[in-house]
């Protein structure tokens, strides 16, 4: 069976409890960063999935290698430092659950992934390798991108790209948004949501914003628009599915339970990269489902808790048995 690998941070989410921001004085503890969410998300949901990060030597760290332990996610390529700490996340939410970020990260362990980490992942044709821009900064983990990206293009792999936009991160708003332009040429799946499309095609238009995200390699892209639903495109046909009725508590994690269940039906399916632009009813099929898993996530706190099984998603479909 074919694996998901996702690339990227692996943090602690610290979530305010019951006070908006600054006024906040507890917080739960949770694992989170997006690719690790969508890696916990795609073995929730039947499929092999691993994280490739780098952890520090810390309580932190220990922390989110037994959480991918008890999620069945491979940790064969998660590494430890002792350079740097396990990176942190603060999260407030306000009364609609939409999600205010303080991240302590300067370094953090998951920067110094670097390329020589990275060459013994076994990544082949039909697995497919998931990343975000989070750890795309001018670090070592930039070149471990690059180089894993090359690999995965190489042979074969399906390249799936979630901007996940995180201006506070980064120097400056544009410093962020080309770097993001230059990584969007090697995926074949770009997920973003309605705002993260504008700001990185820089039009207001749908139509014409889509368009150029297919000025790369990419054969579909996906757009969440929260209360309004979402859309995929592939170069010759689209589909829009609305949304599922649900009450948000904390949007935290949504989008990649959102692409996470898109990939894991890439990867259940047997699609192959060249397929992606041919899926028919299928576009319809996996909007739905993932529209479905989101609404289910939006209902509970936190990102990894809050995602769905196989049979909350599904129903009564045949589980497809771990390979």
């Amino acid at each position: 069976m074919r694996k998901l690998y996702a690339m990227g941070e692996m943090l602690i989410d610290f979530t305010a409890q019951n006070e908006e921001g600054g006024d906040a004085r507890f917080f739960e503890k949770n694992a989170g960063g997006a690719p690790a969410n969508v890696a916990v998300c795609a073995a929730r949901l039947g499929c092999r999935s691993a994280v490739v990060t780098k952890l520090g030597r810390d309580a932190f760290g220990k922390f989110l290698r037994e959480t991918l332990a008890r999620e069945g996610v491979d940790d064969a390529f998660v590494f430890e430092t002792d350079e740097a700490n396990t990176a942190l996340a603060f999260v407030f939410l306000d009364g609609n659950g939409e999600r205010d970020f303080l991240f302590y990260r300067n370094p953090s362990a998951d920067m110094l992934l670097s390329e020589a980490d990275v060459r013994a992942v076994p990544i082949q044709r039909g697995d497919i390798l998931h990343f975000g821009s989070v750890d795309l900064a001018d670090a070592p983990v930039r070149g471990a991108h690059r180089a894993l990206i090359g690999k995965a293009r190489s042979v074969g792999a399906i390249v799936s790209f979630d901007p996940n936009l995180r201006y506070p991160l980064w120097k400056s708003r544009e410093e962020l948004l080309e770097t993001v332009r230059a990584f969007l040429p090697f995926a074949d799946v770009v997920k973003v949501s309605e705002d993260e499309l504008f700001d990185i095609a820089g039009e207001t238009d749908e139509g014409r914003a889509v368009a150029k995200l297919f000025a790369g390699n990419a054969e579909l892209v996906l757009v969440t628009k929260g209360e309004r639903g979402a859309a995929a495109y592939t170069r010759s046909a689209s589909a829009h599915a609305s949304p599922e009725s649900a009450h948000c508590v904390d949007a935290t994690g949504a989008g990649d339970t959102f692409i996470g269940t898109v990939l894991s039906q890439l990867l259940r399916d047997g699609v192959a990269r060249e397929e992606l632009s041919n899926l028919g009813d299928r576009l319809l099929s996996y909007l739905a489902y993932a529209n479905r898993a989101a609404a289910i996530s939006v209902t509970r706190r936190g990102a990894i808790p809050s995602m769905p099984g196989f049979a909350q998603v599904f129903g009564g479909e045949k589980r497809q048995k771990k390979a």
